[in-house]
């Protein structure tokens, strides 16, 4: 199908998006690499009269660090994430989840800020910024705020981010050294949305956990933290004991819809499945 008929715009800064933003209220929206809104539009699921486009801006396309904190570039691509050294050598994780979204063509133009910010529960990365910490700094006509990202998601597509206000950074506590990671994800296909998908961030001091958490994706309305996984996990040695009642406790808090993926149960199954695989990788990494 064809979207329907909307101006173009293109800032040349921040601050002229927002005031794009801003005059058009309802009316507008701001459009990344396009690979979730485009196809919306086509099939007339959205129908802004106006796009403002960032990809003039390119203040938010920086990777770097502050202090203990790694930054990120709103308007950075999946595939800039996965060829920073930086994060390579620092957060891992981010590089071993982007590879799995979708195909080089998609990752070469779609971009991180746009991937956390849509609200989408079957994006990869909102899951993992809930595991990894990750505060998102936003920037409006009221100026600059942050929200962690357990606090982002409302519902499908839902946020909080205010009207007039654009994601400019992703901010990840720096993960403390030889911690433990890993992204599973059950899909259909290559370069499919999950079935279910399950990120682990853990750490371990004298062969025991002690810290972890665990985040789920499109096993719900919104990506979700798994508060009570994590805490299932802190203290044991990750045996299968451990791992089993992390599982049952993601499990729990998973309610998938049955659609093209599988029945609501099956898709809850493989939560605990992709949560207790997600546990094993990352014990091994940690060790």
């Amino acid at each position: 199908m064809i979207p329907a008929g909307f101006d173009y715009h293109r800032p040349r800064n921040l601050d002229e998006a927002i005031a794009l933003l801003a005059a058009h209220d309802d009316a507008a929206r701001v459009i990344a690499g396009g690979h979730s809104l485009i196809p919306m539009m086509k099939l007339r699921l959205a129908a802004p009269e106006h796009l403002v486009d960032l990809q003039d801006i390119a203040e938010l396309r920086a990777i770097g660090s502050e202090g203990q904190s790694l930054v990120i570039g709103a308007m950075a691509t999946q595939a800039a994430v996965i060829g920073s050294e930086l994060l390579a050598k620092a957060c891992p994780i981010l590089r071993e989840t982007a590879l799995q979204i979708a195909d080089p063509q998609v990752r070469a133009f779609g971009t991180i800020g746009g991937n956390v910010a849509n609200g989408d529960p079957g994006n990869d990365m909102p899951a993992m910024m809930m595991a990894l910490d990750a505060v998102y700094r936003v920037k409006g006509p009221k100026g600059e705020r942050d929200i962690a990202a357990r606090n982002f998601y409302q519902g499908a597509f839902v946020t909080a981010l205010a009207p007039a206000e654009i994601l400019t950074q992703i901010r990840i506590p720096a993960p403390a050294a030889g911690h433990g990671y890993a992204y599973e994800k059950q899909k259909r296909k290559v370069g499919d949305y999950a079935t279910a998908a399950a990120a682990v961030i853990l750490t371990l001091s004298q062969g025991r956990c002690s810290a972890a958490a665990v985040a789920l994706t499109n096993l719900a309305g919104t990506p979700l933290f798994a508060a009570a996984a994590g805490q299932a996990l802190v203290g044991t040695p990750l045996d299968a004991a451990a791992a089993a009642a992390a599982a049952k406790q993601a499990a729990a808090i998973a309610q998938p819809a049955a659609d093209q993926r599988g029945p609501a149960d099956f898709r809850t199954h493989l939560a605990g499945v992709m949560v207790r695989r997600a546990i094993e990788r990352a014990k091994a990494r940690a060790a």
